[in-house]
């Protein structure tokens, strides 16, 4: 089933305190998520960024509402308790419990839009979006970076072959291989040489040796490609490789590379584009926004 809104779950959190006594924030989430026949598939499924469980996620929100409204309080660190407004909502029976519901306390209205708004402005506005403030900021953020990664990859395909070398040379320098940009450059210039494109040192004191094959192809490399490649580093007595291209490689190819002794990394231009991207190649930074959160620590003594 899909994960209940964070306005979804307010109710359902408030019935889990309702008898007025603490409770564990985390028996409190098994509780809500029992009351909602919620599978374990459900509670697994992370945030865009995988750093929290969605459905944590919006419990923790739901609870953020509730309190801006002085209906849940967390008297100490890790619980959850009902308010004596809580209390007094809660033996109103009340089938659902939303944002228009919050708007009737002055110090939510305050919380979600200023003073400006009347609670009959507020409860009139379109339902809230299932998911959270953070949830939102991550997917924007997502999407802003998958619309980047294509412009990217859609530059590197009309760029000439010269440049689409020393951007292969200056990513891989980022990554930490290849020592010095001059070294890799050296290493990466011997173009054609028996089906290797160039050789990098795999850390800046050279101990070991990665041979690199780099095409900017708009069609898929093919298993053939592959084991040529393959081939060539067993002319070369080498372990280690790394294929790049701008397109894409069949599934043929791919089996191939994991059923041989060789190490052969292949990346394809979606995973050029990310690497890209990460290791602020062809990109530069334009703002940053940190999210930060309570240091409960800090006030563990209170």
């Amino acid at each position: 089933m899909a994960i209940p809104t964070y306005e979804d779950l307010m109710l359902p959190l408030m019935l889990a305190l309702a008898d007025g006594e603490e409770h564990a924030v985390r028996d409190t989430r098994d509780e809500i998520a029992r009351s909602l026949s919620l599978t374990s598939a459900d509670r697994a499924a992370r945030l865009p960024s995988g750093k929290q469980a969605v459905f944590d996620n919006r419990v923790g929100w739901a609870k953020t509402y509730l309190a801006k409204a002085g209906l849940v309080d967390a008297p100490k660190r890790g619980v959850y308790q009902l308010t004596t407004a809580g209390l007094a909502l809660m033996k109103t029976r009340p089938d659902r419990i939303s944002n228009a519901t919050l708007a009737k306390y002055e110090s939510f209205r305050d919380f979600y839009v200023g003073d400006v708004a009347t609670a009959e402005e507020l409860s009139q506005q379109e339902g809230v979006p299932s998911s959270t403030p953070r949830e939102q900021l991550e997917t924007a953020y997502r999407q802003l970076r998958r619309d980047l990664e294509q412009e990217l990859l859609s530059r590197v395909l009309r760029a000439p072959p010269q440049f689409f070398e020393q951007l292969v040379v200056d990513l891989l320098v980022r990554m930490g291989y290849g020592g010095t940009v001059e070294d890799a450059g050296e290493a990466l210039g011997r173009s054609g040489d028996g089906g290797i494109d160039g050789i990098i040192k795999e850390d800046v004191l050279g101990l070991d040796a990665v041979y690199v094959q780099a095409k900017r192809w708009q069609n898929t490399v093919g298993r053939p490609d592959v084991q040529a490649f393959a081939g060539s580093l067993e002319g070369e007595r080498a372990r280690k490789g790394v294929f790049i291209t701008t397109s894409g490689f069949s599934r043929d190819a791919r089996e191939y590379v994991g059923r041989i002794d060789k190490k052969i990394v292949l990346i394809d231009g979606r995973q050029l584009a990310s690497l890209m991207f990460v290791h602020n190649v062809g990109v530069t930074g334009i703002a940053s926004f940190e999210l930060k959160r309570v240091d409960s620590d800090y006030f563990e003594d209170e």
